[in-house]
């Protein structure tokens, strides 16, 4: 009977969890349970592959469902595939088209909803001990459990940890640190002494003002400046991304931490004395999120970022992961405790910290503090194309592309050390400027002599100021989908994963992009000529669009742009959504023609009340619902700038059937 009772507990749980289980056989062995993991499982789940997730600790969504709630985009034109589906789930639970600002809760709720859609396997708080390969293949991975050794042996393996544990030990070579410059011949590598995130001239980096001999204050490390472009092993600080409350019933208040000591926060005393505090956001990135929460991030000299105490991460076996784990945690909510409650800090700001606090309803399992530590980055495989300043910056191109970046390069930073007599943060980079450009599929394989059958979608083959650019969540969980693609062709053709051809890799996302069989969208961007046409006087738009450029016309002549669809959309309704590129000279209304097959309907389109929420200055506007039918004319929208007030942008335009989050 209890037998029969365990059967029908595991036949009812939406996703399976394995516990005690000695040896697993699967089609696809996931190692991390973070956005990409996730993204990655549901894809191969629902192409028929039998699918595990493992996980060294427990926690689902990584980043995603760990604080980072203000997302890093950089261009929405990157953000496709399933991790567009993530973003738009997102906005249905808030009640819009897509939302990029949201809850942790939410996020976790989403990824696992995904994940109860499927029969994926999870085997949480498995650390691995050790791979074994048959020549260049992996044959099965030996996990750590509570109650003893687990095996997973899998036809395909995937990397989607932070930290690039799995490929590490499959003998797979990687780079922890910054490169040289001269490595990959690049400009922003290696040692930068910048203005980012610095210090003021003239702070004193000595426990007693002006006296070498009295030590270093904390959080100085004693490391000499090497020259600009220098390689070394230092890695860029991790931070937490907080998520408080102001809301009182919902509020934990900020108390004094394990291990508090107020003399880590002598440094920000003295920046202080030089640049008087105004408020908390002279030291905190301060983003709401919904629901009077935050995303709490790093600024300033010093702030959140626990600057060279993460060098040893990386390579650390997790005994000694969970030390530093726990030293990021306690200086953060010290931080926070300090803010809130020193003598030195004044009322107004104190006052104003004490009206935040630990949220009641996020973190429930973990004293409602996130379980995800930031993880910029650890290891970076080196594989068979590594990318570069150069494929940023558009001077290199790829053509086996499985997805597009478009961040800014961003490097925290790296060090702090003496510099002249004086404290300095050394390491913080942010260049951008860029478009979109391509990820190369052979940036996620290894070489072929060391490993055959495993993809790294996450610390992809890349320089450290590459990876600044890409390392972002939507690009993560695009290229995991598109790993898990390949994995499936891999298993399916018996061909190592280095043999998959990319043209067979879109073909799939290219007719299922949301992986189960959902209908796809219709976007047409205005720089496919085939699709758009354009009359009257139009000019290349300056500023933030979608994708690679838009259009834009500011003339009196009248001026249009019709999107056509490539096909007769399928019969149904239809949101139709066009992208709006915001300037203070942008039009506040224009006019729109929409041909559903049948017949045209005008529309004058109002921007006024549009919010824009996130870190992009753009976003889509929603033109309407519509019902379309299959005639012998495909449907279009025409642009026009008729009776507008001031630009008009023709960028690209969106047809979304109504079942698309059904």
């Amino acid at each position: 009977m209890k037998k029969i009772f365990k059967v029908l507990i595991f036949c009812c749980l939406s996703v399976s969890v394995v516990y005690g289980q000695k040896k697993v056989e699967v089609d696809l062995c996931i190692y991390g349970a973070t956005s990409a993991g996730v993204v990655a499982a549901y894809t191969a789940a629902k192409a028929g592959k039998k699918v595990v997730i493992v996980d060294p600790v427990n926690h689902i969504g990584g980043l995603s469902s760990g604080g980072l709630g203000m997302t890093d985009i950089g261009n929405k034109f990157v953000v496709t595939g399933l991790a567009l589906d993530f973003y738009r789930k997102i906005g249905k639970h808030y009640g819009t088209f897509e939302q990029w600002i949201f809850e942790p809760k939410v996020a976790e709720q989403i990824f696992r909803d995904y994940l109860g859609k499927t029969n994926v396997q999870l085997m949480m708080n498995n650390p691995l001990i050790k791979v074994n390969k048959n020549g260049n293949t992996i044959s099965n991975i030996e996990l750590s459990a509570s109650d003893g050794t687990n095996q997973v042996s899998a036809k395909v393996f995937m990397d989607c940890t932070y930290e690039g544990d799995l490929l590490a030990a499959a003998g797979v070579s990687y780079h922890v640190g910054r490169e040289d410059n001269s490595l990959y011949g690049e400009t922003i590598n290696g040692v930068q002494l910048l203005d980012g995130h610095q210090f003021p001239n003239g702070i004193d980096p000595y426990k007693v003002k002006g006296d070498a001999s009295s030590g270093l204050l904390w959080g100085i490390s004693n490391e000499k400046l090497l020259p600009k472009g220098t390689g070394d092993k230092k890695v860029q600080a991790y931070n937490y991304r907080i998520t408080l409350t102001n809301v009182p019933e919902n509020r934990i208040p900020i108390t004094k931490p394990d291990n508090y000591d107020a003399q880590r926060y002598e440094l920000l005393k003295r920046q202080k004395e030089l640049q008087p505090w105004k408020s908390i956001q002279d030291v905190f990135i301060w983003s709401l999120m919904p629901n009077g929460k935050t995303d709490i991030n790093n600024r300033n000299g010093f702030s959140t970022d626990m600057i060279g105490m993460n060098w040893d991460y990386p390579e650390a076996d997790w005994s000694r992961r969970r030390e530093i784990i726990k030293a990021h945690e306690d200086y953060t909510k010290g931080l926070l405790y300090f803010v809130g409650n020193d003598p030195a800090v004044p009322q107004e700001i104190r006052n104003e910290i004490q009206k935040w606090g630990y949220p009641k309803d996020e973190y429930i399992n973990n004293n409602h503090w996130s379980p995800q530590l930031y993880i910029r980055e650890a290891r970076r495989m080196v594989g068979e194309v590594v990318m570069t300043q150069n494929h940023c910056q558009g001077r290199e191109i790829v053509q086996d592309d499985i997805g597009y970046a478009a961040y800014t390069m961003d490097s925290h930073n790296c060090d702090r050390l003496v510099v002249n007599g004086m404290v300095k943060n050394e390491g913080n980079v942010e260049v951008g400027g860029f478009l979109p450009f391509p990820i190369s599929y052979r940036s996620i394989t290894p070489k072929r002599a060391e490993v055959s059958n495993l993809l790294v979608p996450v610390c992809l083959s890349s320089s450290h100021i590459a990876f600044g650019s890409i390392r972002m969540e939507p690009v993560f969980m695009v290229l995991a989908q598109s790993a898990a693609v390949a994995a499936g062709i891999a298993i399916d053709k018996k061909i190592p994963v280095q043999d998959v051809k990319i043209d067979d890799i879109k073909k799939v996302l290219n007719t299922n992009p949301k992986a189960d069989k959902r209908a796809a969208d219709e976007l047409i961007h205005v720089s496919n000529s085939e699709q758009v046409k354009l009359s009257g006087n139009w000019s290349d738009g300056k500023g933030r669009g979608f994708g690679m450029s838009f259009k834009e016309s500011a003339g009196k002549e009248d001026a249009k742009a019709r999107f056509t669809a490539s096909k007769p959309l399928k019969a149904g309704n239809y949101k139709v959504y066009t992208y709006y590129p915001k300037k203070a000279e942008s039009a506040v209304k224009h006019d729109l023609v929409i041909f559903n097959g049948k017949t045209v309907e005008n529309k004058t389109l109002d921007y006024s009340k549009v919010e824009i929420k996130g870190q992009t200055s753009s976003t889509w506007v929603e033109v309407g619902e519509f019902t379309f039918y299959q005639g012998k004319n495909n449907p279009y929208v025409e642009i026009s700038n008729k009776g507008a007030d001031g630009i008009v942008a023709a960028n690209a335009i969106l047809f979304v059937p109504q079942s698309d989050q059904n």
